[in-house]
């Protein structure tokens, strides 16, 4: 894959055909402004990890239509030759602002926004969806996975079961995002500098006479990264004793792994890593590190640690790189305001017969409220871009539905952060992006502000994310004004 790749007509057909009228109707100039956000946590989490954002800024910068580009436009025949010329010459001219790759996230809160002609906003849609969509999933996915192995390193797996090239890439650029020191995906490896990681296949085993041969023809090759699959016969009777055997043989000629153990990569994995230990220990290799792959989860590892399992190293594949559980993130894109002619933003607003569907309209920026002495996350506050606070004030927030539901922070006792950053001004990228292992470190720090409880897997206490009292009033005016007039 080429990871500068011109993605402009990677979109859906409407957004062509709109932009089409919007140019017919003299609407190119029109400025609105575009929220991207989802609406339910995947996983029944209390919140999700931004991811995306690097290909996202990437996707922008080399947004142009191609000669052949236009030339298979053509030859639709759905559009007309004007509109086509106008493409020669496209580019994105407006401001985008984002939450950083890394972030924690949460439900209704723009993660981008975007503010630019109307015809450059609808354009860019589809595809600021998918990237974001995707890597988001897989980066929460990674995160709770993480979080269940409790200090161990978890490495992703995945690349063969991802859904295509680009799903296994990327998807192992977002788990290690999440939380993942290394990827099996070489390609990866070398387009984000993260970590390769890996061992050998029961192929390789099997290539030789013996388990025994293999092992230690493994060992001459790797000695500093010697982890050796000990299942491919029988793992207690064979497997062990000849990786114990081996590992003696290195150290009777004064080799000194600096990485160096098994993997078990099929059955009782809690057994069998018990008794693996105790006869790696007994033989003198307490250091020995025990990996373990085969088809494991959050749940699964949660579970395995909690029956003892004696595993320090995670190799977890297809059940993180497609999030097996919760396949898709649910991110959707909706117009919030519009400039009117007198210059300034008028807000929009989406009515829907599901009240989880109704947007909140106008300019919006995000307020996350720490305590000020622990530094734990207390909530979020969606208000518009306007809205001015003191942390010397007291500050109070209340349900956007059960309103009777409030919370009231002493000035002086919390503080605010702004989470979304400049990305985009007048076309041009005025952020950098930091690397995936900062990024790792960044959403790590993140987590570390969540209670525990909300970061258990199951049952996990919700964070709440309110609306400020002005935005709560616009919403609700409008949303009586719309309705009473059947528009």
């Amino acid at each position: 894959m080429d990871i500068h790749q011109n993605l402009t007509l990677m979109t859906d057909l409407y957004q062509l055909t709109m932009m089409q009228g919007y140019y017919k109707y003299h609407k190119t100039a029109q400025r609105v402004v575009f929220d991207l956000f989802y609406r339910e946590n995947p996983f029944h989490a209390a919140f999700a990890i931004a991811a995306g954002l690097e290909q996202a800024i990437d996707y922008i910068r080399h947004l142009s239509f191609s000669r052949e580009d236009i030339e298979y436009l053509r030859s639709l025949h759905l559009f007309e030759e004007d509109f086509l010329q106008y493409l020669e010459t496209f580019r994105f001219t407006g401001d985008i602002d984002a939450i950083p790759e890394g972030s924690i996230i949460f439900p209704g809160e723009p993660l981008i926004r975007v503010n630019a002609p109307i015809i450059e906003a609808q354009l860019i849609e589809t595809t600021l969806l998918t990237l974001i969509n995707h890597q988001s999933l897989i980066a929460t996915k990674a995160a709770r996975v993480v979080y269940a192995a409790k200090g161990d390193a978890v490495m992703e797996f995945g690349l063969r079961r991802a859904q295509g090239p680009d799903a296994g890439t990327l998807g192992a650029r977002a788990a290690v995002i999440g939380g993942c020191v290394g990827t099996s995906n070489v390609l990866t490896a070398k387009l984000f500098d993260v970590a390769p990681k890996g061992t050998h296949s029961h192929s390789w085993v099997m290539s030789f006479d013996s388990e025994l041969e293999a092992f230690r023809a493994y060992a001459d090759l790797f000695p500093d990264m010697c982890i050796l699959l000990v299942d491919t016969y029988d793992t207690l009777r064979c497997g062990v004793p000849n990786a114990i055997r081996v590992f003696q043989e290195m150290r009777d000629r004064g080799i000194h792994s600096k990485m160096y153990g098994i993997r078990l990569d099929s059955g009782d994995l809690a057994y069998l890593s018990i008794e693996a230990r105790r006869m790696l220990d007994d033989a003198g290799f307490p250091d020995a590190i025990i990996s373990a792959s085969s088809d494991l989860d959050e749940y699964l590892i949660r579970d395995l640690k909690l029956q003892g399992a004696q595993i320090s190293l995670w190799g977890v594949g297809t059940k993180l790189i497609t999030a097996q559980d919760n396949p898709s993130f649910g991110g959707v894109y909706k117009m919030s305001a519009e400039m009117n002619k007198e210059g300034k933003m008028q807000p929009k607003i989406k009515l829907s017969n599901n009240p989880g569907k109704i947007t909140n309209p106008g300019v919006k920026k995000i307020l996350r409220i720490y305590d000020k002495d622990s530094g734990y996350l207390k909530a979020d506050l969606i208000a518009l871009e306007e809205e001015q606070y003191d942390e010397s004030q007291d500050l109070t927030i209340f349900h956007p539905v059960d309103t009777w539901k409030r919370m009231t922070f002493r000035g002086g006792t919390y503080r605010l952060r702004s989470m979304l950053v400049p990305i985009f001004r007048d076309g041009i990228c005025v952020y950098t992006s930091p690397s995936v292992t900062e990024l790792r470190d960044y959403c790590l720090q993140e987590q570390n502000t969540l209670y525990r409880e909300s970061r258990r897997l199951v049952n996990a206490q919700t964070i709440p994310v309110d609306l400020s009292q002005p935005l709560w009033d616009m919403k609700q005016a409008m949303m009586h004004q719309y309705g009473k007039a059947g528009l």
